[in-house]
């Protein structure tokens, strides 16, 4: 349990730290002076790119919750603290993003690998929640359930949300901002049922 802590410090320290280059990068495109090697997506996005990519986080959300509802799944989600639900909304949009909607992108080689590559990568940040696997002291549990696979495939949709809010014609210039503000509005949604449901419980 103290591990876990440390890692959730240790990944919102490193989250401040990416937030502080992209910031860097992105104020410099705002100027007319773009850095050199700036990191993936650091360019304005206008607001009603920002406020569909929300929305359309909110609604796939709003489906995930309703078919927990509708399958019976809803008493069998996982209890969030605190601190984790700071990282989830303040940390982890900016790794994550940064990481896959911004460098685990295959371009230049034209719209089918573009989005074949979606798909992929997709698929992979989903089956990298744990989900359907977990990792204790004494080696690695997988677990099928229902449960697990409808979060997994929520996830799944999810990653192809934000990666569609990057290249979709409201957003020019591939920037990072809605997928950013998309992932955070998700999150913070994802905080408030658990905390409505009872299932956010201690600090850390």
């Amino acid at each position: 349990m103290i591990g876990d802590r440390l890692l959730l410090l240790l990944l919102l320290g490193a989250s401040v730290w990416l937030a502080r280059l992209w910031i860097i990068g992105y104020r410099a495109a705002r100027a007319g002076t773009p850095s050199e090697r700036p990191l993936p997506g650091a360019t304005p996005a206008s607001p009603r790119a920002v406020a569909v990519a929300a929305v359309g986080a909110l609604c796939i959300l709003a489906a995930e919750t309703g078919g927990e509802h509708v399958l019976g799944l809803s008493a069998k989600q996982s209890t969030m603290t605190a601190l984790f639900g700071l990282y989830s909304i303040l940390g982890a949009p900016v790794i994550e993003e940064v990481i896959f909607r911004g460098y685990l992108v295959v371009d230049g080689r034209g719209r089918v690998m573009l989005w074949a590559g979606v798909v992929g990568v997709s698929l992979l940040f989903a089956l990298l929640h744990p989900f359907l696997w977990e990792w204790h002291g004494t080696g690695l549990t997988v677990r099928f359930t229902a449960k697990a696979w409808f979060s997994t495939a929520a996830i799944f949709a999810g990653s192809l949300w934000f990666y569609t809010v990057r290249f979709f014609r409201l957003n020019p210039q591939r920037s990072l901002v809605p997928c950013l503000v998309a992932h955070a509005a998700k999150n913070l949604g994802v905080l408030a049922i658990k905390y409505v449901q009872g299932f956010v419980g201690g600090w850390w």
